[in-house]
């Protein structure tokens, strides 16, 4: 059983224990103190997560801003167990792979609105169904 090491971040550290060298908990992997907040996307792949951070930008001919949005891959840590439309804490660390450049520190809450889309999505099913089956 690995010891929880201190990673320079206030907050808790995971309960669960694992073997991933790239976890900043349990493994070798050093963070720098650049932290991002996002919503997790998708989590299919194995280990990895994609994260998306909204943003506004100003555009100055109309004097307004813009909603914008950066896709990040990130690392996944067995430890931290996160689903789609979980916000997590993020932060910087040396290059994994490719494209994968962040890790997972920390998740702070699950959106309530992704299931409540659902649920609306799946009742507006069940009625245009009844509606179908009443006009046959």
């Amino acid at each position: 059983m690995k010891k929880n090491k201190n990673i320079g971040v206030e907050g808790d550290t995971p309960k669960e224990n694992c073997n991933d060298l790239n976890c900043p908990f349990h493994g070798k992997l050093k963070v720098k103190e650049v932290f991002l907040v996002g919503t997790v996307t998708s989590s299919k792949m194995p280990k990895s997560a994609t994260i998306v951070i909204p943003r506004t930008h100003f555009i100055p001919k109309f004097e307004r801003n813009e909603k914008r949005r950066t896709k990040i891959k990130v690392h996944n840590p067995t430890c931290i167990n996160i689903k789609e439309g979980d916000i997590v804490k993020l932060a910087a660390c040396r290059p994994i792979s490719k494209t994968k450049n962040f890790v997972i520190i920390k998740k702070i809450t699950h959106k309530i609105i992704v299931e409540k889309e659902d649920a609306f999505k799946k009742e507006k099913v069940k009625k245009n169904d009844s509606s179908k089956s009443q006009d046959s």
